[in-house]
């Protein structure tokens, strides 16, 4: 690697890039009802608009990871940023739901491409435990504030300009990027470059893109539809299939060997189930504050910002922690705190409750959330070779994503059935087509309830706004129920399984496929604040 002049910059342009693709997760999605209103998009299309991008970014990520170790990080970088910025500037011109579905699809590929290189060019300037603990710990934050700023950005560009400022924005905030990028970041690759292992790259990609789709489309099939069964058998059959492949060949896209280290499989278990649960956040209280509180998207946006300063927090001070106590006691410690939010949530949350009691709820999480993805990164990346660190971050990548697709998917489903059911038993006498489109989510049934009191019948409309308000609070309540037992079981797997610290260099030096990190010392993480 040639040598580094300013390590801040470095940081500062590799940060810049993840903020980008992380931006953007959450930007689009307050547009969705505008797109309903000015495009003529029904609900199936919008949520293509959502999920061509998170379908094809899970594709395509282990295979950028790979191509990006041997054919250069930076490079694979830089094209990513601008097949991202040009997809993205193309969308803002659809004329219809077809092409911005398309354009979505397009993006996802750029940030398939960019989003690995970040993380594994990041790890390779700095490569200190310390600092690099120090720099992921920023890289950590960096993607929460991104997430939790989307809706603010969003809301401000909906509320100013039309829904097309969006995409037209993320064009040229990624050329300030690349030009950020291909100034100060450092070539890097594998310096005994094989050839490609194309069968792993076919059935990575493959495994990878129809576990996303089948989980995707599991709340509207049915969890247990033949369809969805179909799915999950046919992922788990190319998964077997890439993991006998990528054994028997002398040059894997992915050691799968790296699974038998607790400190690389256990922390991407605490990855995945840690974006299960911010997901699992989002959905729930963007709707709470929406539906309940009637909050705009811009306000929504505001409201949560107590959780993008708390995962900035957590993610930075995370890291360090678990540097000097150990990586296992924080990433339970941060489970820990994401299921005390969900059980507090599930037992306190109405109407009426004070923000700042909900402000204090959400700190607790975004402490949690900081305080277990960032360390738990740390330990995935300290695991792998450096040589492998493209397809090491694309491992992480893919928890992130395949957890929070599952966040979506579980939470969601768990919500909509139990409001539809409470609703039913609670609704007054309406024609058929209104409760019908009342069931369909508190959004419509206050809807519902408008339209009843704009004709005079304002009894029925109150009796409907307090039935769905009822519903929403019931399907909510359960659904935190449901994600705090699943991060209480990530917490008790983190415990059991995930080691302190990683094992001490050995006596001898390594060989050329070993990797080992070298004591900390005190200087470490110097470069970073000079």
């Amino acid at each position: 690697m040639t040598r580094v002049r300013s390590k801040p910059l470095v940081l500062v342009a590799l940060l810049m890039a993840s903020f980008v693709i992380n931006l953007d997760t959450t930007l689009v999605n307050v547009a969705l009802p505008t797109l309903t209103r000015e495009l003529g998009a029904t609900t199936a299309q919008l949520q293509w608009v959502v999920d061509a991008y998170n379908l094809v970014f899970a594709a395509l990520l282990l295979t950028s990871g790979s191509l990006s170790d041997r054919f250069g990080r930076k490079g694979l970088l830089l094209a990513g940023l601008a097949v991202f910025g040009l997809a993205s500037f193309a969308g803002g011109f659809a004329t219809g739901t077809a092409g911005l579905i398309a354009a979505r699809a397009v993006m996802g590929l750029g940030a398939a491409m960019t989003f690995p290189a970040t993380l594994s060019l990041l790890t390779g300037v700095f490569t200190g435990r310390r600092e690099r603990a120090l720099s992921i710990g920023l890289w950590g934050a960096t993607a929460g504030m991104a997430i939790a700023l989307g809706p603010i950005v969003g809301g401000f560009l909906l509320g100013h300009y039309r829904w097309s400022s969006i995409f037209y924005t993320l064009g040229p905030v990624s050329l300030a990027v690349i030009v950020l990028a291909a100034w100060f970041v450092p070539a890097a690759r594998d310096p005994r470059p094989t050839g490609l292992d194309f069968p792993g790259l076919i059935l990575s990609g493959g495994f990878m893109g129809l576990l996303v789709y089948t989980i995707i489309e599991a709340p509207a099939r049915g969890w247990t539809s033949a369809a969805t069964l179909l799915g999950f058998a046919g992922a788990a059959v190319l998964l077997i299939a890439f993991i006998a492949g990528e054994r028997r060949t002398d040059r894997p896209m992915l050691d799968v060997r790296l699974f038998a280290n607790m400190r690389f499989s256990a922390a991407s278990a605490a990855v995945t189930i840690a974006f299960f649960t911010l997901s699992g956040f989002i959905f729930l209280m963007t709707q709470y504050f929406q539906f309940i509180r009637a909050y705009s998207p811009l306000s929504t946006g505001v409201h949560l910002l107590p959780v993008a300063v708390s995962v900035a927090a957590g993610s930075t001070i995370g890291t360090r922690l678990a540097v000097r106590s150990g990586t296992k006691m924080i990433v339970t410690a941060g489970l820990v705190l994401q299921a005390g939010f969900y059980f507090w949530v599930a037992s306190d949350l109405s109407p009426t409750l004070s923000y700042g009691i909900i402000a204090v709820q959400m700190v607790v999480y975004g402490l949690g959330m900081g305080l277990t993805s960032a360390p738990a990164t740390e330990s995935i990346m300290g695991a792998v070779a450096a040589r492998q660190a493209g397809v090491g971050s694309a491992v992480n990548d893919s928890t992130r994503l395949l957890g929070g697709t599952l966040g979506v998917a579980i939470i969601g489903s768990v919500y909509a059935s139990l409001y539809a059911a409470r609703l039913t038993t609670s609704l007054p006498a309406l024609p058929a087509a209104l409760a019908n489109l009342a069931r369909q989510s508190a959004g419509a049934a206050f809807g519902v309830s408008g339209q009843l009191a704009a004709h005079g019948q304002r009894a029925a409309g109150a009796a409907v706004h307090q039935a769905a308000t009822s519903a929403f609070d019931h399907g909510l309540s359960v659904g935190c129920v449901v994600a705090a037992v699943i991060a209480l079981a990530g917490a008790l797997l983190a415990a059991a399984f995930l080691p302190a610290q990683p094992p001490a260099p050995p006596a001898q030096p390594a060989g050329p496929d070993q990797h080992t990190e070298r004591p900390a010392t005190a200087s470490d993480g110097k470069d970073l604040v000079r």
